[in-house]
């Protein structure tokens, strides 16, 4: 079964950076702890634009994804949530076999 990346993206709000970097390393901390491949990339070009990047063995795991993390996960999510400008956008690539 091809590999699929699922990519969350968004801008943050620039006087919350620091608050965010914290948070952020708290957060992919907690999603590793439960067995996922995730990795946070900021666009060089763009300061301020984080890219989430889970990568998951099948659509399966994707459409589980939110019901496969913890309950401090989710709260660590909710924070985050304050601190974007803007919404989020999200994409689902799937590999080619």
């Amino acid at each position: 079964m091809a590999k699929v990346l699922f990519i969350i993206s968004y801008e943050i709000k620039p006087d919350k950076r620091g608050e965010y970097l914290n948070l952020i390393k708290n957060l992919s901390t907690q999603i590793k702890q439960v067995g996922m491949e995730y990795d946070i990339y900021e666009n060089k070009g763009k300061a301020n634009h984080f890219y989430e990047v889970y990568s998951c063995k099948s659509m399966d795991e994707i459409d589980n994804l939110e019901d496969s993390l913890d309950d401090k996960t989710q709260e660590l999510i909710s924070v985050l949530a304050k601190l974007i400008k803007g919404k989020m956008t999200y994409q689902t690539l799937v590999g080619l076999e």
